[in-house]
């Protein structure tokens, strides 16, 4: 290869390593162990970068080789002996295997079957039992109070449409970082799903932070129109983030991984 070529190579992946990140983060449920995962990814790159090379688009070979890296440790999960993550554990186990990944491929990453199947190394229509599966056992699992943070009405309404049809109860809406801690009080949510820019110009992130030190940790998904901004592995970050525009399918999937999880980092913005 060379080094022009090894150049645009190491260009496309770090184009799309912040989405690397988002992917193992909801898959592992924190930002620390997702974090590892994806550097143990680039490092077995830096060794073959041939996995990369040889895909169909970059960001396909990318999560492929995360993928080896993932299969080679077991696909593990939260790690935790007792509390909410191990609980989550717990209800993975009852998950058909590799559900939940081609399901977040999917629906979060936007991979379609056949690169689904190029980077988990199977069939395109097994991915799509694989999806049907977890959208169905999922649901199943983790049902709750959830919170939503977001000063447009119609994304608001949206998102609790959305949220109340899988069968969580939507606590009610804020607009401003002072209403989300006061909902927040009144009805302790079991997640909060977030706007990063919130009405009067206070922060989603500020608003979140408010509302964990006042009631204790619980799984948080941010949305956002500028993602790698909030991906980039530096200061604590999100482990479960959804960008704008957002689909009805990436809210269902991100709003089901985050209720397995109760592992939310405090945010710095």
């Amino acid at each position: 290869m060379t080094s022009t070529a090894t150049l645009d190579l190491s260009q496309a992946i770090a184009g799309e390593l912040p989405y690397l990140r988002r992917y193992a983060r909801a898959l592992t449920g924190n930002q620390q162990s997702g974090d590892a995962f994806a550097a143990a990814t680039l490092e077995s790159l830096l060794i073959d970068p041939s996995v990369v090379a040889a895909a169909t688009r970059p960001k396909v070979g990318l999560f492929h080789a995360f993928h080896l890296v993932w299969a080679s440790a077991g696909a593990p999960g939260a790690e935790a002996a007792d509390g909410p993550a191990a609980r989550a554990q717990a209800l993975m186990a009852g998950l058909t295997k590799n559900s939940r990944e081609a399901l977040l491929l999917h629906s979060i990453e936007g991979f379609t079957h056949a690169e689904i199947g190029a980077i988990m190394q199977m069939e395109a229509e097994e991915v799509a039992g694989l999806i049907a599966a977890a959208n169905s056992e999922m649901a199943r699992a983790v049902t709750g109070k959830v919170m939503v943070i977001e000063d447009e009405a119609i994304i608001a309404m949206d998102l609790s449409d959305i949220v109340s049809g899988i069968g969580h109860t939507v606590t009610g809406v804020a607009r401003t970082r002072a209403e989300a801690v006061a909902l927040a009080a009144k009805d302790r949510p079991d997640l909060i799903l977030s706007d990063i820019q919130l009405a009067d110009n206070s922060s989603g992130i500020d608003a979140v932070n408010d509302i964990l030190t006042q009631i204790g940790e619980v799984p948080v998904i941010f949305i956002t129109a500028f993602p790698e901004r909030l991906l980039t592995g530096d200061k604590p970050e999100p482990a479960f983030l959804i960008t704008k525009p957002f689909s009805e399918e990436q809210v269902r999937s991100a709003v089901s991984q985050a209720m397995f999880f109760a592992s939310t980092e405090t945010l710095t913005g």
